[in-house]
């Protein structure tokens, strides 16, 4: 496969992707130019803003192919898109990731450890199966009695959102995975870590440590590598082999 696919390198996890396509056989370029044929963007893209893309936009032909997160912005109108974040097999993975990143920042011990887990979506579910097999006695809060059914049906035990206030004094980690206000103005035991994950706060109070982006982060070459299989995927139909 000879491919000429220009690779936005701001970060850590693009610089392992570009490395996973190269030795794919892909031709990767750093330079915007009018022989490439595919730009390859952070996900999210837009975090930082449209500016670093115009220019870069400017010296490619308007027939590129643009992959990367959330790209719909007026910026990129026109264009062919492939957008990861619109993937459900790279919003899995990313959110096994994340939860993975999570657990290492705990700092505590997961055995027997008592966690509340605010959200029963694709990270909450990573999450909670990872410290049930680290030995933590996790407890899942979600909204829908079906929800709290099937995290009762896995072996967690579940609670209904609107009483995690009065559950608090006996945990000793707690993660947030939903991006609205949960828990205003939190208390917490001094002993307990809170861990915000979602993309817009769910907690508020002091000591909370914000943790989103954690696999740019935390695990730059695993996300970099997802972002190539990802890229292969959607864009070829082909697995990566590495």
């Amino acid at each position: 496969m000879h491919m000429s696919i220009l690779v936005l390198r701001t970060n850590a996890a693009l610089e392992y992707a570009a490395d996973h396509l190269a030795k794919q056989g892909l031709e990767v370029t750093e330079s915007p130019d009018g022989e490439v044929r595919h730009l390859l963007l952070p996900v999210p893209s837009f975090a930082r803003g449209s500016k670093y893309i115009t220019p870069v936009l400017a010296a490619l032909p308007k027939s590129v192919t643009v992959s990367g997160g959330n790209l719909d912005h007026l910026v990129l109108e026109g264009y062919r898109k492939v957008d990861f974040l619109r993937d459900p097999y790279y919003l899995a993975a990313n959110a096994a990731i994340t939860a993975k990143c999570a657990v290492s920042l705990m700092g505590k011990d997961p055995r027997k450890l008592p966690v509340l887990i605010l959200g029963w979506g694709r990270i909450g579910k990573c999450l909670g199966q990872q410290l049930r097999q680290l030995g933590a006695d996790v407890t899942i809060a979600a909204r829908k009695d079906s929800d709290l059914a099937m995290i009762q049906a896995l072996g967690a035990s579940g609670v209904p959102i609107s009483e995690v206030r009065s559950e608090l004094p006996r945990f000793l980690a707690v993660f947030n995975t939903v991006p609205e206000m949960i828990l205003p103005d939190m208390v917490r035991p001094p002993d307990c870590i809170a861990i915000e994950l979602a993309s817009k706060p769910g907690m508020s109070g002091d000591g909370i440590l914000s943790a989103r982006g954690l696999p740019g982060r935390y695990a730059p070459e695993e996300s970099g590598r997802l972002i190539a299989e990802t890229f292969l995927r959607l864009s070829f139909g082909k697995e990566d082999t590495l």
